[in-house]
């Protein structure tokens, strides 16, 4: 892996944080403050190539290599957690996974206009009593000639009150677990859809569309099944790699804004006759900081790097994920602390930091099982190298 990023990496790298710094940061205390989404920012991010980036351009997308788009994620990240999670949601979870599981129609029909922002996408996975343990969902599907029928419930879906498209998950017979999982891409004006925001303020991601759904009957035709009956396990978890990539890099937006907020801080700050950035224990604080997200973001771009090489990476990126939400938690936590009374309040955007991490720790499968995930990993790997050990 070359550590250098390519001139395109880095003219990406440099759109995304102009955007970010010039269109999002200005209104992040506010729309957080009130609660709503700015979806023209949504529509300004298609017509830069961002809801779709790694997509090729045949159905839209810019073709940007995955480290590219890491930066992207880290750039909205360090503006506003709210527009990075509705981005890792549109883009990861729904658009990403079109592309890797869609048949040629369901790409040309989808992908383009999600693209752009005419079609906003959401996925429907979570489950009021499943939601780590995927295997035991209730949402019920059932054949009827051409169609399928979708009973059930999903909440905390971002996106959800606005998505025009939705990837929804079933299961064909609960006896069987995660084989009878199936994916269905379906409309949101489609009879039987139901939705309706999330009751009660969340602790952060707060300019987020977070929906509750209902599913009545709703009817969907077999054309749009995503992938074959029985394999809708598998493709909730192979966007669930996309998802956590993006929640990694968002991560380590977080810890750098962070950063960023501590040392103007620490550099403006007088106590004791000095700038508190001249204190040892402050500056032990920032160097902590520093150094893990430097940590963090190389992570994400091993992880990102190994996904432009198709190499299979979930474990790398259960490590990215994992470590940079921790990194930025930590950061967080600092950031408030080194604030002293200021951070304690949203007159500084540490506060909201703080608020918004706590999500990431839980987003797209939460840290204890991001541990699983890589505990197994090892010792997979363990027993596979003892093997392949010659007999002795």
């Amino acid at each position: 892996m070359n550590l250098q990023m390519t001139e395109e990496q880095l003219r990406v790298q440099a759109l995304a944080r102009k955007f970010a710094e010039e269109r999002i940061m200005p209104i992040a205390r506010e729309i957080d403050e009130k609660r709503y989404f700015p979806w023209h920012i949504a529509r300004e991010m298609g017509e830069l190539g961002f809801l779709a980036g790694p997509i090729p351009p045949k159905y839209g997308g810019k073709g940007l290599d995955y480290i590219s788009f890491a930066n992207v994620y880290e750039e909205i990240g360090r503006a506003c957690s709210s527009v990075r999670g509705f981005l890792a949601v549109h883009a990861g979870l729904c658009s990403l996974c079109i592309y890797d599981w869609g048949s040629e129609e369901q790409k040309m029909e989808f992908l383009p206009k999600l693209a752009t922002g005419e079609y906003i996408g959401c996925y429907a996975l979570t489950e009021p009593n499943a939601g780590t343990d995927v295997a035991n969902m209730e949402t019920t599907v059932t054949r009827d000639g051409d169609y399928y029928v979708i009973n059930g419930t999903k909440h905390w879906i971002t996106n959800g009150n606005r998505a025009d498209v939705a990837l929804v998950f079933g299961t064909l017979d609960r006896s069987l677990k995660h084989k009878a999982i199936c994916a269905f891409i379906v409309r949101t004006d489609t009879t039987g859809f139901e939705r309706q925001r999330m009751e009660g303020v969340e602790l952060g991601h707060r300019a987020s569309d977070h929906a509750r759904m209902v599913f009545r009957d709703l009817r969907v035709h077999r054309r749009y099944l995503l992938g074959k009956e029985g394999e809708g396990f598998k493709v909730a978890m192979g966007a669930l790699d996309h998802g956590r990539l993006g929640v990694a890099a968002g991560a380590v937006g977080v810890a750098q804004a962070c950063v960023d907020a501590c040392v103007e801080f620490a550099r403006k700050r007088v106590q004791f006759g000095q700038r508190i950035g001249e204190f040892q224990l402050v500056q032990e604080q920032i160097a902590d900081m520093v150094a893990e997200t430097d940590a963090a973001r190389l992570l994400v771009w091993r992880a990102a790097d190994q996904k432009m090489r198709g190499i299979k990476n979930t474990k790398e990126t259960s490590i990215a994920k994992y470590y940079a939400t921790e990194a930025a938690a930590r950061a967080a936590n600092n950031a408030v602390i080194l604030h002293g009374s200021y951070g304690y309040s949203n007159r500084y955007p540490v506060e909201r930091y703080f608020r918004d991490i706590k999500g990431l720790q839980i987003y797209e499968g939460t840290n204890l099982i991001q541990k699983i995930i890589i505990a197994r990993a090892a010792l997979k790997e363990a027993d596979e190298l003892e093997a392949a050990k010659p007999p002795s």
